[in-house]
């Protein structure tokens, strides 16, 4: 059985991968939160663990809804904007559900890596049992409660396993200095995770 992920401080639930990172990000520290959406997790680190949080967001509602809390939040392309800020300029970089949605993950991935010191990553795992399912005895593209998108109407352009993901850190010497993988709320153990596991959290270092 996996474990619940508990967050006993936050005022209200994050998505269970927003609430690995919050429970493992340092306090004190400074975080840029690329892909950042209405800001729930910038809020809850801020409130939690004093950390001094900023973000980056594509959509301009999420980046009204964001300011609305208080945050510090300009709307911006992962893929075109990153370049701007400075090495080693944050704590934290996080990235969270955003991977599998940009152009060239793997250039999003080396500029996470130099505006942070650490990096946390989470992105749905394509090889997860029940997307396998879909394509094996129903040849269809698979419509589920974590990606509840058709086909045509999808922003996932890059389906990545954790063990491609694996694969990439390790062809290009970058350090795993955390992971967990997730079903729902549950945590699971890595050993089948590309097998079991729905999401992964990866905190990743150069």
């Amino acid at each position: 059985m996996g474990r619940k992920i508990i967050n006993h401080d936050a005022p209200h639930i994050l998505r269970p991968d927003l609430a690995v990172i919050a429970n493992n990000v340092r306090a004190g520290a400074t975080a840029l939160d690329i892909g950042c959406a209405d800001g729930a997790l910038m809020a809850a680190m801020r409130d939690q663990k004093n950390i001094d949080a900023r973000g980056l967001e594509i959509n301009a509602a999420n980046v009204s809804a964001a300011v609305a809390r208080g945050l510090a939040v300009v709307q911006g392309d992962a893929d075109s904007d990153l370049a701007a800020y400075p090495d080693n300029s944050f704590d934290f970089a996080i990235l969270s559900q955003t991977l599998q949605t940009t152009k060239r993950p793997d250039l999003v991935l080396d500029h996470l890596l130099r505006i942070g010191n650490q990096a946390f990553v989470s992105f749905p795992n394509f090889a997860q049992w029940r997307i396998r399912f879909a394509h094996m005895f129903r040849g269809r593209m698979p419509v589920t409660k974590q990606l509840p998108y058709r086909w045509y109407d999808t922003p996932n352009i890059h389906h990545v396993t954790i063990d491609d993901f694996r694969t990439f850190l390790k062809e290009r010497d970058i350090k795993i200095e955390g992971e967990w993988f997730l079903s729902g709320n549950k945590l699971r153990g890595g050993g089948m995770a590309n097998l079991l596991a729905a999401h992964a959290v990866f905190l990743l270092r150069r």
